[in-house]
């Protein structure tokens, strides 16, 4: 890691951005897309029963990120799920600057590559609005995470919310970042 900027800010700088704008002829940098910030859900349906739950995730949670996750509560309520409005549900953090960056490389470079038989992950979990959403089964692939500290395992939903317009500029700016598709 440098001084205080992430070597993945720098090759978005240094080799991302002038890939992209030869690809897609961009007439300025300005039109390069960019990551925008990186969302980590974690839904915590035992929570109503025990706030233990809640705890063990918020805490899992911000060792992952780095940062202090926010409680998420129900919306609404959803009676088939046995959901109240305002009932707890989980824990999420949003990411962006360095932290973002970090948290990235993280990802790609260790947590990655310790899911067992990994073989990528899908070309086809794009929205269509440049935005990209990981579901990760296990929080024990994260270096930070001890395995006998943890109370439930538990997963993850890791949302790369980019100013990209279509898939394909999404595509291109994560592969960029070394994330690994699906071949």
């Amino acid at each position: 890691m440098g001084e205080n900027m992430s070597t993945f800010k720098e090759l978005y700088n240094e080799q991302i951005t002038n890939s992209l704008m030869e690809k897609f002829n961009y007439s300025s940098k300005m039109e390069v897309p960019k990551l925008e910030k990186i969302v980590i859900n974690m839904g915590v349906g035992e929570a109503s029963k025990d706030s233990k739950f809640i705890e063990a995730a918020v805490k899992d949670l911000e060792l992952i990120a780095g940062q202090k996750p926010v409680v998420t509560k129900a919306r609404k309520s959803i009676a088939g799920f046995k959901i109240r409005e305002g009932q707890v549900i989980g824990a999420k953090v949003t990411l962006r600057g360095d932290n973002m960056y970090n948290f990235m490389e993280k990802l790609i470079k260790i947590a990655l590559p310790r899911v067992r038989d990994f073989r990528g992950i899908s070309k086809t979990a794009f929205d269509g609005k440049g935005n990209y959403t990981l579901g990760i089964k296990e929080q024990i692939i994260f270096p930070e995470i001890e395995y006998d500290q943890i109370l439930k395992i538990r997963g993850m939903d890791i949302v790369f919310v980019t100013t990209a317009k279509t898939n394909e500029e999404a595509f291109e700016l994560l592969s960029g970042f070394g994330m690994p598709f699906r071949k």
